[in-house]
């Protein structure tokens, strides 16, 4: 039971990491993406 447990707090604690390493890293690369376009080809950021 207790090695069962831990299966899941290691599942979690990894899921938990790669979805805040996902929000971290592709915010700023939105926003990088939207000023580069707006810049170089003219589209509004709200596109």
């Amino acid at each position: 039971m207790n090695i069962l447990i831990l299966v899941i707090a290691i599942v979690g604690g990894a899921a938990g990491l790669v979805s805040t390493l996902y929000l971290t890293i592709s915010l700023p690369a939105i926003i990088i993406w939207k000023i580069y376009r707006r810049i170089h080809l003219g589209i509004p950021v709200t596109k």
